[in-house]
């Protein structure tokens, strides 16, 4: 495994390191990987270029560490809170809303960002990437698995399928976004993806069908004395 510049470097280090990250987070979000430099992150932070690479050996490096760290915060996030939540539809309501938040408020340049250096040919970077993502997905793979154990979603739907159809209308909307530079409400959006998603995913259940019909067909029929 490769070593970054600043693994053999003391504790005391680690504050001048945060700070880097923060800038650099900072300026990738806002003016893109292309158009932002290690001296535009120097001089951010009033420090010389020189610091910088003590610490990263390439502007590549310092992205990389950027995208590293902010999925490793979501995904810290998921996996604390998620649990807290009863029923799957509730957890997967909540994961959602979690990313809706993160992708149109909280972070939306720097997730700009990862879609879009999430393209990136080079194979190691997108080996990285897919790492990652790995690790992203995985408090909601777990959430599906353990709905589908409880007998709360479907068996014949594979699980893979379900989370790239909970993922793929969320990347949509972020792009939505940032090519309309409006911001959609976002509890309504959470409830709409929530009761499509729960309409696909739900296991069937007749009893239940059968009583929501009958009363479908019981307003119709008194409709018609109105």
């Amino acid at each position: 495994m490769m070593k970054s510049r600043r693994d053999n470097l003391g504790v005391r280090s680690e504050k001048r390191v945060q700070e880097i990250l923060a800038a650099a987070r900072v300026l990738f979000a806002s003016e893109g990987y292309e158009k932002t430099t290690t001296l535009d992150i120097a001089q951010h932070l009033g420090i010389s270029e020189a610091t910088v690479f003590t610490y990263f050996g390439s502007k590549r490096d310092l992205c990389i560490e950027v995208i590293k760290l902010w999925y490793a915060e979501i995904t810290a996030v998921l996996q604390a809170e998620i649990p807290l939540f009863t029923g799957t539809r509730n957890k997967l309501r909540f994961a959602i809303n979690k990313h809706l938040h993160t992708l149109l408020k909280e972070e939306r340049g720097l997730c700009a960002l990862i879609l879009s250096e999430g393209r990136n040919t080079d194979a190691e970077f997108a080996g990285i990437i897919a790492d990652l993502k790995r690790l992203y997905v995985a408090p909601v793979m777990q959430l599906l698995a353990q709905g589908r154990d409880s007998g709360e979603l479907r068996q014949d739907i594979p699980l893979k399928l379900m989370r790239d159809m909970v993922y793929g209308p969320m990347e949509h909307i972020l792009w939505e976004r940032i090519l309309s530079n409006q911001t959609p409400d976002i509890a309504a959006t959470t409830e709409q993806l929530t009761e499509m998603l729960w309409a696909a995913f739900a296991a069937p259940r007749p009893a239940l069908d059968k009583l929501t019909q009958f009363r479908a067909d019981v307003i119709t029929a008194l409709s018609v004395f109105e």
